[in-house]
């Protein structure tokens, strides 16, 4: 196996609890985003983009879906013969076996996977995370300065700092604090948990991290800090373009509706940048004679014979004659039937909306309405 500059691992075990019924059945990185993608599809094209062609891929929580979805890596140009797409999720040795106690413990009982490619950096990101970025600008920052690791960061506003991991930089750029979740962050430089470690560096801290007892095994809580304090060279690579944590009901909705709009703030149709999925291949979206469609995103297999306004259609929703959906998202294969009404609300894969049921409010000030995956909604006919 070849020697390579640099391979990505990439953590997408994460239930994403905070989504409620959206990951009850499938990991938060698998679930559906925008029509037609899935929200690993973000990082995923980010590396093939990027010329990373050698990425591990942790999983964990409800697997299955995200593996067969990920298949052999040839969706995103990932599946090089020397390199492509691996998929490491936990394993028993002969000493027993466990879930991944933290990030950093993902990484190292993956060090074998590493070994094996002898890289020399290491590009370690998450799979739950929406932005465009060129991976290749930040490993240059990396080597141009000599670090040891680099964490890269944007600036978020000071109310929202203390969800963060916080560095403090010095006027060279180089990491001086770090301060994981914070409640009183002393800075708005908020980790995006995307770091490029010269390897040497990576496995020496995992190993010692292993060994350590009372450590979490967290790259924010325990590696980061670790490593300031050993005197290592930590280098901040400033981030300004969109990027967000779907990690709520309120910001997985809200971030569908930025795709939405003649200059949406989130725009899936820059070109240059492909993001690229393995949606399923599926006839074009049709819409009836009645069927009205206004200011919405209708991905292919969709039919609409009823009213989508201001919205969000999967692969394969269905909207029924009579049928309302307004300011919401169907996920794949939803149908919201004849007479019924969705406003201000996230219907799950494979659900059903039946004739004259009423979900979710126009009213700004209540909960964005939630139906899981595989659920009947009943009507009232």
């Amino acid at each position: 196996m070849g020697k390579k500059e640099c391979i990505a691992m990439l953590l997408a075990g994460g239930q994403g609890s905070r989504l409620g019924a959206l990951t009850r059945s499938i990991a938060k990185p698998g679930v559906s985003f925008g029509g037609k993608f899935r929200i690993i599809d973000f990082s995923l094209s980010n590396c093939a983009n990027s010329e990373i062609d050698t990425v591990g891929v942790l999983t964990q929580y409800r697997p299955y879906q995200l593996h067969n979805y990920i298949g052999s890596g040839a969706a995103w140009n990932l599946d090089a013969r020397d390199g492509g797409i691996s998929i490491l999720p936990p394993y028993a040795t002969e000493s027993g076996g466990s879930w991944y106690a933290g990030t950093a413990d993902a990484i190292y009982r993956n060090l074998d996977y590493i070994a094996a490619h002898n890289p020399e950096y290491v590009l370690i990101l998450s799979g739950d995370h929406l932005y465009r970025m060129d991976y290749r600008k930040m490993l240059e920052d990396h080597i141009a300065h000599d670090a040891d690791l680099t964490v890269s960061y944007l600036t978020v506003p000071w109310e929202e700092a203390h969800r963060f991991g916080i560095l403090l930089t010095d006027e060279n750029g180089y990491i001086t604090e770090f301060a994981e979740k914070s409640p009183n962050p002393r800075s708005n430089q908020a980790s995006m948990g995307v770091y490029i470690f010269s390897a040497h560096v990576l496995i020496e801290a995992l190993v010692a991290d292993a060994a350590n007892p009372e450590s979490e095994h967290d790259f924010g809580k325990n590696i980061i800090p670790m490593l300031l304090a050993d005197g290592r060279r930590l280098l901040a690579h400033h981030f300004d373009g969109f990027w967000k944590d779907v990690g709520t009901i309120a910001s997985f909705h809200e971030t569908n509706m930025q795709l939405l709009g003649h200059e949406p703030e989130f725009d899936l149709y820059k070109p240059g940048w492909p993001i690229m999925s393995n949606s399923p291949t599926r006839p074009p979206h049709y819409v009836g004679p009645n069927g009205q469609v206004e200011n919405a995103i209708v991905a292919n297999g969709s039919m609409v014979l009823g009213t989508v306004k201001h919205s969000i259609l999967s692969t394969d929703a269905y909207v029924a004659e009579d049928a309302e959906v307004i300011d919401s998202v169907l996920l794949p294969r939803a149908r919201v039937e004849a007479g019924a009404r969705v406003v201000r609300a996230i219907i799950g894969e494979d659900s059903v909306v039946q004739e004259g049921a009423v979900v979710g409010t126009g009213d700004a000030t209540k909960d964005i309405a939630v139906v899981g995956n595989m659920v009947v909604i009943e009507g009232s006919r």
